[in-house]
């Protein structure tokens, strides 16, 4: 007898939902090889330019406060023309920015630095179709109580686009001998411009079979499924176009997407932190080159690996053990990473227990939590809370509110650290200390999300 809690498909329906799956899941891990190479060649950048961290930290936020503005926007364009549609529009203008990213370092010292900025905040805009796409299209293919485990799997693509881009480039950088069937190729070192150059031709390949191949819905490829019943929020065919003062009423209305958004802000904080400077922390604090340190090449291996553990975890647990409530195992993972940033600032802040080993383990712990809490609430929660109609511009208001805090996590995270390193004996300890308070405030607000739904099963999103 088939367990009435556990979805019924059509034959055919799961392999042809996987292949949907792992187009998307590949068009998205791309994006990420076009998104964090600036952070594996920072170090180069700002000595090439003599840029400041602050200066640096414009660069990133210019492409964070863009994306946050794109979710928004992005979320209702999604909704209104399709995820497939969307997210292939993102990957040709990210192709196209990257590789103007990589020209303008040819540009003279005096405009290099206002190129890099409006480049790479119109790469952040183009790339905030990702996410809501891959959201849509997904929301359409899981019900609810698949979601946590797609949002798990929704983090191992991204961790996947991570692992590659912090494999290849170092690979690149130091150059590298790569074997082929019949033949071995040489490849040289590499300036850090090719990082902006190769990953586009990646992303031109797999926009390709997505677009061709992917479908929107369930519908679209010529299954019936049956949905979530509080998801059809109108009667007829579920892909009914709603219009846009009906989405921006319903989800603007809904007290617990702002409640995620908050703690995503957090999140944006502390995961930007991650990854944007940990590659920086570790040249400028422990004199570690990612092209030549071991110890940075499995550092670099092991935070998308955590964070593909963690991503994991939580949307099983999330799905099998609290029936689809999220905030319970986000008060968790919030919980621990504020106690593990707190530990990481007293012992690297500690002459007599600081070291680069030490260092590095707390980096991979914390990408474990914050990467947790990234998938789980601005995917299965953002599913959960805009169904299938609504999830691009639900996705995109809570993802949004990320960016916004990874926004603050360039520039004032640049700006704290120039000022700290000069003024004060805490020097690049403050990378742990700002991440701090945040955490503990995402902490407070699934704690507040948690006694608020407890009792009602999936409203706990």
């Amino acid at each position: 007898m088939n367990d009435p809690g556990t979805p019924q498909h059509p034959p055919g329906f799961r392999a042809r939902r996987g292949i949907n799956w792992f187009l998307l899941g590949l068009m998205y891990a791309t994006y990420y090889t076009c998104r964090y190479n600036i952070s594996v060649v920072a170090p180069r950048i700002i000595d090439q330019f003599g840029f400041s961290n602050s200066q640096y930290g414009w660069i990133s936020s210019a492409r964070h406060g863009c994306y946050a503005v794109g979710q928004l926007i992005n979320g209702l364009l999604t909704d209104r023309i399709g995820g497939r549609q969307a997210m292939a529009l993102g990957a040709v203008l990210t192709i196209i920015l990257n590789l103007a990213f990589g020209m303008a370092s040819y540009a003279g010292a005096g405009s290099v630095l206002m190129l890099f900025v409006l480049i790479r905040g119109c790469d952040g805009y183009a790339q905030a179709f990702g996410a809501p796409g891959f959201i849509k299209v997904n929301t359409a293919w899981f019900p609810r109580s698949e979601r946590g485990r797609f949002a798990g799997v929704f983090g191992v693509m991204i961790q996947l686009g991570q692992i590659t881009i912090f494999t290849l480039g170092p690979m690149l950088l130091a150059g590298c001998t790569i074997p082929l069937l019949v033949l071995t190729l040489n490849i040289p070192a590499l300036h850090w411009r090719w990082l902006f150059w190769i990953p586009p031709c990646v992303v031109a390949v797999v926009v390709l079979f997505m677009f061709f191949i992917v479908r929107n819905t369930p519908e679209e490829a010529g299954y019936r499924v049956q949905h979530d019943r509080d998801e059809e929020h109108a009667d007829g065919d579920s892909e009914e176009k709603i219009p846009l003062s009906v989405i921006l009423r319903t989800i603007l209305s809904k007290k617990m997407v702002w409640v995620t958004a908050v703690a995503y802000f957090c999140t944006g904080v502390v995961r930007t932190a991650q990854l944007d400077w940990w590659v920086l922390y570790f040249d400028r604090e422990w004199d570690l080159d990612i092209a030549a340190s071991p110890m940075l090449l499995i550092t670099g291996a092991l935070l998308p690996i955590s964070a593909i553990v963690g991503s994991m975890s939580a949307g099983f647990i999330s799905d099998l053990v609290f029936k689809g409530a999220r905030a319970p195992v986000a008060v968790v993972l919030y919980g621990v990473e504020t106690l593990l940033i707190l530990s990481a600032a007293l012992l690297l802040g500690n002459p007599a227990t600081a070291s680069a080993e030490l260092a590095c383990v707390f980096t991979v712990l914390i990408s474990l939590t914050c990467n947790s809490t990234h998938s789980i609430l601005g995917t299965a929660a953002a599913m959960d809370l805009g169904g299938r109609k609504m999830a691009g511009f639900a996705a995109g208001v809570i993802d949004s509110f990320q960016y916004f805090g990874a926004f603050l996590a360039g520039a004032g995270l640049g700006k704290l650290i120039d000022y700290t390193v000069k003024e004060t004996a805490l020097g690049w300890t403050a990378w742990f200390y700002f991440m701090l308070p945040f955490s503990f405030i995402g902490t407070v607000m699934m704690i507040y999300v948690w006694r608020s739904t407890r009792g009602s099963g999936a409203a706990g999103s």
